[in-house]
């Protein structure tokens, strides 16, 4: 159960958390049409600040356009201040933010166009998606038998809540057969994702990972581990990788908003390297949290600090 904040930006407003409905007959009820970004908001010394909120705030805008959901009238600056707003006016030193673009009440049938497109901000606390002590100790995953969604089906590229109808057969057979996650395969039989992660392998000092078109989200936390492996001089390759060479990797780890760097001890019950968490995996992984932290320097300006101010007047 979430613990609830005390507000959530509705189209423009600030709105009680208790008030943010929908009714159960909304277009996305129905037929899953909204789309949706995960951020991180760290406490730095200096407050709280989110992390690539500008590059989240595209991948937002571009994931509705793809529907045809960009129909709602904020700029990019407007939804970045309303995120700002957001964390701000809950006093929260660190959280999770969730921005939702929604297809809402309307008419009833396949074709959403007519119906409203509701934008939804709300944040509140979270720790680590995969455990505290896996950070450190990794997690035990296996290769999903569900294969990741199609080219030409559901686009990878957009961030889609009926993309994760995937992701919810690709975690729960994971779960019930008593690991942490899942690993699922493209329609060609090559890696592609967890159910919410992106993934990386150490093979003979490289890293790799897969391409775009393995039915790949653009995650955010990967472009920042690629960023972070080229300023430690830690070579990368983008490219197919084939199921076999989960198993003969030196390291294997995920990346994403809720996972950050999560190392992973072993794949379908084989070890993984030494069955811990690796050098280059320790590498990156301490730099990235060093920089979201704020205890080393911001060199790419990822982070957008939260001002302690009130909200726009509009907003209120």
């Amino acid at each position: 159960m979430l613990k609830a904040t005390e507000k959530i930006w509705h189209n423009g407003r600030l709105i009680a958390w208790d008030d943010a409905k929908i009714h159960v007959l909304s277009h996305v009820v129905s037929y899953g049409s909204s789309v949706f970004e995960g951020i991180r908001c760290y406490a730095t010394p200096s407050g709280p600040a989110i992390f690539r909120l500008k590059e989240h705030v595209r991948r937002l805008v571009d994931s509705a356009k793809i529907y045809r959901m960009d129909t709602f009238k904020f700029s990019h600056e407007e939804l970045a201040q309303a995120m700002l707003d957001v964390v701000q006016v809950n006093g929260l030193p660190s959280c999770y933010l969730r921005p939702i673009v929604l297809r809402g009440y309307g008419e009833v049938g396949v074709n959403g166009l007519k119906n409203p497109v509701d934008v939804y901000i709300a944040c509140w606390e979270w720790g680590k998606y995969l455990g505290e002590e896996a950070m450190a100790s990794g997690v035990d995953v296996c290769v999903a038998s569900w294969t990741r969604i199609a080219p030409n089906t559901l686009p990878a590229l957009s961030k889609a809540g009926a993309n994760y109808m995937n992701s919810q057969l690709i975690k729960m057979e994971a779960m019930a057969n008593g690991y942490s996650e899942g690993i699922a395969l493209d329609t060609a039989g090559y890696v592609s994702e967890g159910s919410g992660e992106n993934i990386f392998l150490v093979r003979d000092g490289k890293l790799l990972t897969p391409p775009l078109g393995a039915s790949v989200l653009p995650g955010i936390t990967r472009d920042t581990v690629v960023t972070i492996a080229r300023d430690l001089g830690i070579p990368i390759v983008e490219g197919i990788i084939p199921r076999e060479l989960l198993y003969i990797a030196d390291e294997v780890f995920f990346s994403g908003t809720a996972a950050e760097v999560t190392p992973i001890r072993s794949i379908d019950r084989i070890t993984v390297g030494k069955g811990s968490r690796g050098p280059i995996t320790e590498r990156i992984q301490k730099e990235f949290f060093a920089i979201v932290e704020g205890r080393k320097e911001d060199r790419h300006g990822w982070l957008s600090p939260v001002e302690v101010r009130e909200p726009a007047a509009a907003l209120k």
